[in-house]
């Protein structure tokens, strides 16, 4: 056992010492591939999705020297055709990059990979000769061993992110690998690398063209192993007694096709353990670069990020992004890049953005808060006022500042309906996760309400109830309230409420204000 030739299955049996969710499966995805031309694959996900966990799973079953049988034989791969074909059988180099770099200087990163397998190697198989290149002692390596090799890269793009000056040297060493049909093909059964971003576009084309990519934007066949699928969640709330209902609300969000519903894993099993709802995950990762994403002086970024914070939907195009994190032509590489690292999910379908989940929409709202520019600032400002006019019934005040909204924001508006005018109301209440939980479309037993924002515990202010109207009338907005009876769907709820009607009327003349409001308490006799 070493540490970058064959390291064993101590950390795979660790894992499964824990509360393991058996993801085994993707297994035998990756021994579809060994000896096939598609025998290379890379898989990037955000921190914290389980990547290390797969690594090292690959480790303790590729392994040829330790006996990973108990490990694996009660598990979803024992079931697979392919099982005991490729069971440790295979000599396996295995590297952590973040590992690796904490290991030695970035300036000697690649002669001390190099170094180290060759030196591994040789201790293992003493008949081996070593030659020059490194490339050709792996070929040499190979007649010793009497096997192929797997190549298992953890974090390959951790030097790319942390230390951008190495990029070149670190990629070419990766070509050296993997670019060269001859070598690749002697040399590896099959190689599997993970990440964060996908691999670094040289001009147009990925740099190491021969990987097969699943990405976050596209996970293919690999969906049901990017997280956890609404099944393993509900599983886990059975067995640990946790509540289903807030472990959807904060950790779901990222829908893939074929699959529906993925969690977080990370920020799932800590409220598991824990039984409390809370940003586990975003504690983890590097949350000032989301401020540093944000602030970036991209044209119409602003007003995008309070969309997104407001709820709604925004279309991208993911195809000029250059994966990385420094080159950024448009907000759409921005947006490709919160996509890629977690902090928006991506409907490949619709080619829209949106934030997941409430673990994520609370870093959003805590970031904007320290986003230093006037403009950002002034939207904060803007919305924490509307929100205390709209509890002070200021009517005139808040109509005029959702008029405000709709004529800086034009892009949500291109249809005139009443999900356009939603949208608005999104925009101009964006940072109303500060003080209340939002509901859309809350059913009511008469109809749906459009949107409730209901005080979070602690919180003592009046729940508001929002009906929108489109070339109608507020007066019409608060009479279906009534009607309805939609504040009956807060019974349970002891506090004060208040019935907000907004209206636009698009047949208004530009001169006269094109939005009314008018709010009233309710007293539960109205």
């Amino acid at each position: 056992m070493g540490t970058y030739l064959n390291p064993g299955n101590s950390g795979f049996e660790d894992i499964c010492r824990g509360r393991y969710v058996d993801k085994t499966g993707m297994i035998a995805l990756i021994n579809d591939t060994i000896g096939t031309p598609d025998k290379l694959t890379c898989i990037t996900r955000p921190r914290r999705f389980g990547k290390s966990f797969a690594a090292q799973m690959l480790c303790a079953y590729y392994d040829k020297t330790c006996d990973s049988s108990p490990l694996f034989d009660d598990k979803e791969i024992a079931k697979a055709q392919s099982y005991r074909e490729h069971l440790n059988k295979y000599d396996v180099i295995y590297l952590n990059m973040t590992d690796v770099l904490g290991e030695t200087t970035t300036a000697d990163l690649v002669a001390f990979i190099k170094r180290n397998i060759v030196r591994e190697l040789t201790e293992c198989y003493q008949s081996l000769t070593v030659v020059e290149g490194f490339s050709a002692t792996l070929v040499n390596a190979v007649q010793a061993a009497g096997n192929k090799l797997i190549m298992i890269i953890d974090e390959w793009d951790a030097p790319i992110r942390e230390h951008p000056e190495i990029s070149d040297e670190y990629l070419g060493f990766l070509r050296m690998l993997f670019k060269s049909s001859a070598t690749t093909s002697r040399v590896f059964a099959a190689a599997y690398m993970t990440g964060i971003l996908p691999i670094k576009k040289d001009g147009s084309q990925s740099a190491i063209s021969d990987f097969d990519e699943y990405t976050m934007l596209g996970p293919l066949q690999f969906s049901e192993y990017v997280g956890f699928t609404e099944k393993e969640v509900v599983d886990l709330c059975e067995k640990y007694h946790r509540d289903f209902s807030l472990m959807k609300q904060w950790y779901d969000g990222y829908s893939l096709e074929d699959v529906g519903s993925v969690y977080n894993p990370y920020s799932v099993m800590k409220a598991v353990k824990n039984n409390r709802f809370r940003s586990y995950w975003t504690e983890t990762s590097s949350t000032e670069c989301l401020l540093s994403y944000i602030e970036r002086d991209v044209h119409g970024l602003g007003k995008t990020i309070a969309r997104l914070i407001g709820g709604d939907e925004v279309p991208i195009e993911t195809n000029g992004f250059e994966n990385d994190l420094f080159t950024f032509k448009n907000q759409d590489d921005v947006l490709t890049l919160l996509a890629h690292l977690g902090y928006l999910a991506y409907d490949e379908q619709m080619g829209k953005v949106r934030i997941p989940n409430e673990e994520i929409r609370l870093e959003f709202s805590r970031t904007i808060r320290e986003d230093k520019s006037l403009d950002t600032m002034k939207r904060v400002q803007e919305s924490d006022k509307l929100i205390m006019d709209t509890i002070h019934m200021n009517t005139e005040a808040v109509a005029a500042q959702i008029e405000k909204i709709h004529i800086e924001a034009t892009n949500p508006l291109n249809a005139n309906n009443e999900n356009s005018l939603r949208a608005v109301i999104q925009i101009a209440y964006f940072s109303y996760k500060d003080h209340y939980i939002k509901k859309e479309e809350l059913p009511t037993g008469y109809g749906y309400a459009d949107i409730v924002y209901l005080p979070k515990q602690g919180e003592y202010i009046p729940a508001l109830l929002i009906e929108l109207k489109w070339n109608q009338s507020a007066d019409t907005a608060i009479e279906q309230i009534k009607r309805k009876k939609y504040p009956e769907v807060l019974q349970g709820y002891g506090g004060d409420i208040l019935l907000v009607g907004i209206n636009y009327d698009k047949e208004v003349p530009a001169s006269d204000r094109k939005y009314i409001c008018k709010i009233e308490k309710w007293n539960g006799n109205s």
